[in-house]
C-alpha cells in the first residue's frame, strides 16, 4: 500500500509539473555577461514601486471595473474623454519612491482594458490622442527617474478585452482564439514592445502580466523574448504567469505571495528557481485607484514584507493606484515616508543582500551581504535567547545593529543561540548583526 501511495503521489507531482510548464517551443536561451550583470543589479535593489494607473482610475474602482462591472467596450472607452491629469507630476512620484527607499519604478504601460498608457502608432486609443491630457507621462517619467538614479521597467499586458484580433472570451484550439486574427495581434504587441525599449531610454524590465487568461495559447514567446533582447540586451524579462519559468524568462515573479508560498492562491506547484526573484504586493486591496479600498497596509507591514521577502532571496514589488488626476494617494504618501525612515537606517540589511540562508522562522528571517549575517527579529520571543537551526557559519562576534552592543552566543551541533534582551526588542524589526569567519 505505501508503494502504490508514493507512485500516485510521485504521479500527482509530475501532473502538477507539467501543468505549469509552457507547452510550446522555446529556443535555447544563454543570457549575456550584460544580463548577468543587469540581474544581480536587480537584486542589489531589493525593493521598488509598483504603479497600476490608468483610465479605469476616472471611476475609482479599481483596475478590473470594466470586466467586473460587465460595461461593454464601447461605453468604457468614453473614460478617456473625462481622463485629464493635470495634476500628475513625475518627479513628485520619483521622489515618493526615493523617500521609501525604492530603487526602481514599475509602470503599466497598458493594462487588460487596452488602453495604452504611452504614446503609440500602433493604435488611436491611447492618452496622447484620445485624451484631452494629450501628453506621454511615460517620457516624463523617463526623464525623472534618469534624473534621481531610478530604474525605469514597463508593465505590459499580454490580456486584452477590447481588440478584435485578441478575441477575448473566445475558445482556444490550436494555441489560438477562434473567429480572431490572433497573428494580427501578436504583431501588435511586438510593435508596441518596440516602441516601449526604442523611445523612452533604457528599460530595466518588462513586466508582463494576463497569461493566465490563456494558459493554452501560443504566445509566441520565441518571437517576443528574442525580440526585447535583441532590441535591449541589458533589459530583463519578467512574467508574471504563475507559471515555473519559461526559457527567455530573467525573474520569476510571485503575485501576492512570497517565494515557495501560496497565500495569494496564485503559486501552487510553482517551483523558486535560481532566477532572481520578485514579490509583487499592493499597499491596500485593490491594484488600481478604488475609492471605497481602506485596507491600509501599515509600516509595519510593509517593512516585515520587505525584510521576509529578502529573507527569501527576493525584492518586493510593492503598488500604488494613482488618483484620476495624477496625484499618488496622501495616505500611501504618508506611510512610504515612514517606511523610508526605515529604510535610511537599516537599509544596510537588505540592499545587496541575499537570502535562503535559513528556513523562515516564527521570529523572522536572516539576510548576508559578504562576511555580515543579519539576523531580522520580527515577531516576540518567548524564551530569553533565539535559536537559529541548521546554522552552518562560524561566528566571529554579534552585536545588536541600533546600539552596537556585545550580544552573547553559542554554536552547537543542532543550532546557534542567540541570549538578547527580550524585553527591549524593537517594535517592527530587531536586528543582531554577526560578523562570520
Amino acid at each position: 500500500m505505501k508503494k502504490i501511495i508514493l507512485i500516485a503521489a510521485f504521479n500527482l507531482v509530475v501532473l502538477i509539473t507539467k501543468a505549469q510548464d509552457y507547452q510550446y517551443p522555446m529556443p535555447e536561451y544563454t543570457p549575456t555577461k550584460e544580463n548577468l550583470e543587469a540581474r544581480k543589479d536587480f537584486q542589489d535593489m531589493k525593493f521598488g514601486m509598483f504603479v497600476h494607473w490608468g483610465i479605469y482610475s476616472v471611476l475609482g474602482d479599481g483596475e478590473w471595473v470594466m470586466f467586473q462591472q460587465k460595461i461593454k467596450y464601447p461605453t468604457y472607452k468614453r473614460l478617456a474623454d473625462f481622463f485629464n491629469p493635470q495634476a500628475f507630476n513625475a518627479r513628485e512620484w520619483v521622489a515618493a519612491a526615493k523617500s521609501a527607499g525604492m530603487k526602481y519604478i514599475t509602470v503599466t504601460t497598458r493594462h487588460h482594458d487596452s488602453f495604452s498608457m504611452f504614446d503609440t502608432e500602433a493604435s488611436d486609443y491611447n492618452i496622447v490622442d484620445a485624451t484631452p491630457y494629450g501628453k506621454d507621462p511615460m517620457k516624463e517619467l523617463a526623464e525623472a527617474c534618469k534624473a534621481e538614479g531610478l530604474q525605469l521597467n514597463f508593465y505590459y499586458s499580454l490580456l486584452d478585452w477590447a481588440r478584435e484580433d485578441y478575441g477575448f472570451g473566445q475558445k482556444i484550439v490550436d494555441g489560438k482564439p477562434v473567429d480572431a486574427d490572433w497573428d494580427s495581434y501578436i504583431k501588435f504587441m511586438k510593435t508596441q514592445l518596440t516602441e516601449l525599449l526604442t523611445n523612452y531610454g533604457e528599460i530595466g524590465v518588462i513586466w508582463f502580466d494576463g497569461h493566465w487568461e490563456r494558459k493554452k495559447a501560443n504566445w509566441h514567446y520565441d518571437e517576443i523574448y528574442t525580440l526585447i533582447h535583441e532590441l535591449s540586451p541589458n533589459t530583463l524579462i519578467a512574467n508574471n504567469h504563475h507559471l515555473t519559468p519559461i526559457p527567455g524568462e530573467d525573474i520569476q515573479t510571485f503575485e501576492r505571495d512570497l517565494p515557495g508560498e501560496n497565500k495569494g492562491g496564485y503559486s501552487e506547484g510553482v517551483q523558486v528557481s535560481q532566477l532572481p526573484l520578485e514579490s509583487c504586493a499592493t499597499m491596500a486591496k485593490s491594484w488600481g485607484f478604488n475609492l471605497n479600498d481602506k485596507q491600509f497596509k501599515s509600516t509595519k507591514q510593509i517593512i516585515h514584507f520587505l525584510v521576509k521577502a529578502s529573507g527569501k532571496n527576493g525584492n518586493l514589488l510593492l503598488n500604488v493606484g494613482p488618483m484620476p488626476n495624477g496625484k499618488i494617494q496622501p495616505e500611501f504618501i504618508e506611510t512610504l515616508k515612514e517606511v523610508g525612515e526605515w529604510t535610511s537606517k537599516y537599509g544596510e540589511s537588505i540592499y545587496g543582500t541575499r537570502g535562503d540562508i535559513i528556513k523562515t522562522q516564527d521570529w523572522g528571517t536572516v539576510t548576508r551581504k559578504g562576511n555580515k549575517l543579519y539576523v531580522h527579529i520580527l515577531n516576540p520571543l518567548s524564551e530569553p535567547y533565539l535559536f537559529i537551526p541548521e546554522f552552518e557559519y562560524k561566528i566571529k562576534s554579534a552585536t545588536s545593529f541600533d546600539s552596537n552592543e556585545k550580544i552573547k552566543f553559542k554554536q552547537q551541533k543542532e543550532g546557534t543561540f542567540l541570549y538578547v534582551d527580550t524585553k527591549n526588542l524593537n517594535e517592527i524589526d530587531k536586528i543582531i548583526k554577526l560578523t562570520i569567519k
